[in-house]
């Protein structure tokens, strides 16, 4: 927890605006040999959604105007599943399209790309590739000695996060790298990447079992802005004491609105922030 975080919190009717500023004061005259603190970024709550709270999440995007929710399913949660399938935004239901064997498979993150679905398995170095309407499995793919945490797309590659501070750009039809970046915020490794978001040039990774969504510059790896979600991870809990870590971003490109929530929680928020 960065104890150099100050939150704000303004609330105005149906709308919720969080501040976040960092303590960089500086005595006159003395010149500081630290780096410059990453910028939090302020964002408001523009809505409460209704979520599944029976729904481990894992990946979590928009595609064609629909919310795309995958999910995991850990020994000591038996009533999960590892699916991949539609939350309807109006009523929080969510319709499977897809389940994989949960006493082979964790079910970990999801993509779009060119008319495929692409999804990642946590320990078995596996991916499965679906046709992206009628949701038939078509093809799987490998990667060696990493697990699968999550992908997010720039249109041409998939990004894919392992656990670990690196991001790897595969090509989509071979899977072999055509990129690897290594995340630092203030040239310090920030591992534990999570369910990631390409939004406008830039990757949005959460941290897992972090509060803190990561601004990324894709040709650099450098951290450029933090997201501070503690608040919705505090809602959340008071609405479920199960509710586990904040995971899942999900950009609406062709209304300009983002989505939040995490693993077992009652609500999807959408948010706003400069992006």
């Amino acid at each position: 927890m960065n104890y150099k975080k100050i939150l704000t919190l303004l609330i105005l009717p149906g709308l919720y605006i969080l501040n976040g500023c960092t303590e960089n004061n500086k005595t006159p005259g003395v010149t500081s040999t630290e780096p410059d603190a990453v910028p939090f970024i302020n964002y408001a709550v523009t809505k409460t959604l209704l979520h599944d709270t029976s729904l481990f999440t894992e990946g979590f995007l928009m595609h064609n105007g629909q919310l795309f929710e995958s999910t995991g399913s850990p020994d000591n949660l038996p009533q999960t599943r590892s699916m991949i399938g539609i939350t309807d935004l109006a009523t929080g239901r969510f319709d499977k399209k897809i389940e994989i064997d949960r006493t082979k498979y964790f079910g970990e993150g999801i993509v779009f790309l060119k008319n495929k679905l692409y999804q990642l398995t946590y320990t078995n170095q596996a991916g499965f590739i679906y046709d992206a309407s009628s949701f038939k499995r078509t093809g799987n793919f490998t990667y060696k000695n990493i697990q699968g945490w999550s992908l997010t797309t720039d249109g041409i590659n998939l990004i894919m996060s392992d656990g670990t501070d690196v991001i790897t750009f595969l090509d989509p039809e071979k899977f072999n790298p055509v990129k690897i970046i290594t995340v630092t915020e203030n040239k310090i490794p920030r591992d534990n990447l999570n369910e990631l978001e390409y939004i406008k040039g830039f990757i949005y990774a959460n941290i897992w079992q972090n509060n803190t969504i990561l601004k990324i510059d894709p040709a650099t790896g450098n951290v450029v802005g933090k997201i501070d979600l503690g608040s919705l991870k505090y809602e959340a809990n008071q609405k479920n004491p199960r509710a586990d870590v904040l995971n899942g971003i999900a950009f609406d490109s062709l209304n300009d609105k983002i989505y939040v929530t995490g693993k077992l929680w009652a609500n999807i928020y959408q948010i706003n922030f400069s992006h």
